[in-house]
């Protein structure tokens, strides 16, 4: 019977794999951190560990409802020691066609050249971020070094580069539950689209909760803030230090359909209290500007696959 449910249950997920994006600010972002687990290889006869795994989603329309959204991403890491290296690549486009009707000759009444039909990209979001971690005083602490470069057009950034330096340290575990929080420095670069690029100076703060409800089935949870620590200028707003906060918060639920293949059902919010002018193909005449919304959010179901 057990083995009847997962075989239903991966034919359903494989069918529901997409991802629903709310005002698409940016990829389900993968808060990679320093895990005690990753300390241990030496401790289970192991001198190097490497893991892989990827997951994907495409959903298509056609006829009276025409979209194309689809959704992927990546990770690999490496563990040696006291050291690990992880990479990671995702990303998200969606593009649909709307009908649009104007009443131009303002008789009430619709003819066919009031009719048309809009084309637009409503997801192009990418990301490529690569972590290193060195452990030091046993398995709860590391120090850790991140960089990544992506973009996200519809929310008017052209190209997002980032830096990061910090602290990692393991604040509770036990057989079922492990709590991580982190601290540091965050560099951010902004290209906005037909606009000056920004550069942002924050505090990182970040905290990670893993809890292993079976031997099938975990839920993690991560909340990570920066604080900015220099003013922001754009053409929609002027932000002082600890104006343009940005918090992004994201809780999974996975469970093991076999042995290499796990679903998981993810929620990801993203806030930024000073969000990019937006972004479209007309330029606003002078006095006019619309800002891109301050909240975004991310619901994605999909199939994850572990290569090793």
């Amino acid at each position: 019977m057990r083995r009847l449910l997962r075989t239903v249950a991966l034919v359903v997920a494989g069918a529901a794999a997409s991802t629903t994006v709310a005002h698409a600010q940016s990829k389900t972002p993968e808060f990679s951190y320093g895990k005690a687990e990753d300390a241990k290889v030496e401790e289970e006869g192991k001198d190097v560990v490497y893991k892989a795994s990827a997951q994907a989603g495409f959903i298509l329309t056609t006829g009276n409802s025409e979209t194309v959204t689809l959704s992927g991403s990546a990770k690999a890491s490496r563990k040696a020691g006291n050291n690990r290296l992880a990479l990671e690549a995702n990303g998200a486009f969606a593009r649909s066609t709307i009908f649009v009707v104007e009443d131009d000759n303002g008789d009430g009444v619709l003819q066919e050249d009031e009719i048309d039909q809009i084309d637009q990209t409503t997801t192009q979001a990418w990301e490529f971020r690569a972590r290193y971690d060195r452990f030091f005083g046993g398995e709860k602490n590391s120090g850790y070094v991140l960089g990544s470069i992506g973009a996200n057009e519809p929310a008017g950034k052209e190209l997002i580069g980032r830096g990061q330096v910090g602290y990692s340290r393991q604040l509770y575990k036990d057989d079922k539950h492990e709590i991580v929080g982190e601290g540091g420095y965050d560099f951010t670069y902004e290209d906005l689209i037909d606009e000056d690029g920004i550069s942002i100076h924050s505090a990182r703060l970040f905290a990670g909760y893993t809890g292993k409800l079976s031997d099938d089935t975990s839920f993690e949870s991560q909340l990570e803030a920066l604080l900015n620590l220099n003013s922001v200028e754009t053409s929609v707003q002027d932000a002082g230090p600890l104006e343009d906060t940005r918090l992004n918060a994201r809780a999974a639920l996975k469970t093991k359909l076999f042995e290499d293949i796990s679903f998981q059902a993810s929620f990801t919010l993203l806030y930024d209290a000073a969000p990019a002018p937006r972004n479209y193909s007309i330029p606003f005449a002078d006095g006019v500007s619309d800002q891109a919304d301050a909240v975004d959010t991310v619901t994605d179901m999909s199939i994850i696959v572990n290569f090793l």
